[in-house]
């Protein structure tokens, strides 16, 4: 905004005791005050830096104004702060905090990339950059949490998601399971011991068409083998949907020597193991009108395997008011010595919380947004979209013994990003005045310095 632009204002005349005048005109400031921690975040883990080291720079160095590291940074650092459109930088671009967070100063620095600036890049990154950056993205995850902690066993979940599109995407093509034209994207994430957290380390883009597992071998034994030299006396579970439950998974991870545990197919025959458990179990619930479940395994080899595997079967029939009984058999592979009620409810059914991580990074950083024509392009969004993802988590983390310590994303923005903030420039300091009426500055203190600040 310059000298020259006539301010917005309205008046209120009766909504209050006094007629109210709003006019947006207070210079150097800006409504991303607490963006500051995700800088810290990302200086205590190099994310940015790390992912900006894996392209190449093409362009003529004479005219160049903004260097790919402030473009991965600006894009990152906006992401996490709601600003998920290239569009956004428009009205960002002489945003003081925004500024501040590439280095600039945020008063009289130069304007941040604008949205062409922004979508030429992500239109000139290769396959093999991409490549790179999914690597980087993996191995900045697992060296901080070896630097935190000493697990005695990490879980690798992963799950394929639905990306709706509209237009004319590369390899967006009609999946039947979501009726939908689609991306069929692979979310992945690691979990130590019982820890409430799942933390992603990779998000791949794949065609809408492909099964579940597609890609999955490769992915699951490149993890699996750089977990092993990281963390070398740890146990690996390898925890997985139906949809994954193929020769060549469970080949790799009897190979590899991990636990596991995958959901498996009905069939036929697999019912027909089951069916007199849930003879039993129609017997129990029709007699005392409530839900009935047992558990029982069987050793059990399909066709395409060439040796048996343990299988843990629940069978249950669910009761609601108003409604008939429902025969509800499920069956899992497992490899994990355990009862089989133990291995279904506290291994198996615990994946269900990296549904809560997907709905985060969906609706808490929209990475389904993948409105590009090209896949590439795509998938550069979605590995930007993860990277602010793992410094929300990372804030998250810090955010230990605070009201914040198990918030959502979309709270973390709203608590400790989304501060009105004016910023005063001196030749010796910057000074960003925040509100002091603000709900939650003590934890944004608290997370402050453990990120490394001091009490000014």
């Amino acid at each position: 905004m310059t000298k020259d632009t006539t301010r917005q204002s309205v008046l209120f005349e009766e909504l209050i005791c006094k007629p109210t005048i709003v006019v947006f005109d207070q210079p150097d400031s800006s409504s991303d005050g607490g963006a500051l921690l995700i800088k810290a975040c990302d200086k205590k883990l190099n994310l940015s830096e790390a992912l900006s080291q894996c392209l190449t720079d093409s362009r003529e160095t004479g005219k160049i104004r903004h260097s790919l590291s402030d473009l991965i940074r600006q894009r990152v650092y906006g992401l996490a702060c709601g600003y998920e459109d290239c569009n956004d930088a428009k009205r960002l671009s002489d945003d003081p905090m925004q500024r501040q967070l590439l280095d600039r100063d945020p008063v009289t620095g130069a304007s941040i990339a604008s949205q062409p600036t922004l979508s030429r890049f992500e239109n000139t990154v290769n396959s093999r950059s991409l490549v790179k950056m999914s690597y980087a993205l993996a191995e900045t995850v697992i060296a901080r949490h070896k630097e935190r902690v000493n697990p005695k066993r990490i879980t690798i979940d992963m799950d394929p998601t639905d990306d709706p599109t509209y237009g004319q995407q590369q390899m967006s093509f009609f999946n039947a399971h979501y009726n939908n034209y689609c991306y069929l994207p692979m979310a992945c994430f690691i979990q130590f011991d019982e820890e409430p957290d799942q933390y992603l380390f990779a998000y791949v883009l794949r065609r809408g068409d492909v099964s579940a597992c597609h890609g999955a071998v490769a992915l699951l034994s490149r993890t699996i083998r750089r977990l092993k030299e990281e963390f070398t006396d740890t146990i690996i579970r390898v925890r997985l949907d139906a949809g994954f439950a193929t020769a060549e998974v469970f080949d790799l991870l009897d190979d590899e020597g991990v636990e596991y545990v995958v959901a498996m197919g009905k069939n036929s025959l697999l019912k027909d193991i089951a069916e007199p458990l849930m003879d039993k179990v129609r017997w129990e619930s029709y007699h005392s009108g409530q839900t009935s479940t047992r558990y029982g395994e069987c050793e059990y080899e399909a066709r395409s395997w060439g040796r048996q595997r343990r299988i843990i079967f629940k069978a249950e029939v669910l009761r609601h008011a108003n409604r008939e009984p429902k025969d509800n058999p499920r069956f899992v592979v497992t490899n994990i010595k355990r009862v089989p009620k133990s291995v279904y409810e506290k291994i198996y059914c615990q994946r269900a919380n990296i549904e809560n991580r997907i709905k985060e990074l969906k609706y808490g950083l929209n990475i389904d947004r993948t409105s590009c024509t090209s896949l590439f392009a795509n998938q550069l969004r979605a590995l930007l979209t993860a990277a602010a993802y793992v410094l929300l988590q990372e804030l998250r983390l810090q955010a230990a013994n605070t009201s914040c310590a198990h918030s959502q994303v979309s709270t973390l923005q709203m608590r400790l990003l989304k501060i009105g903030v004016w910023i005063k420039c001196t030749v010796r300091r910057v000074v960003m005045h925040l509100p002091d009426s603000s709900p939650w500055a003590s934890d944004w203190c608290h997370i402050a310095r453990r990120l490394g600040a001091v009490s000014g």
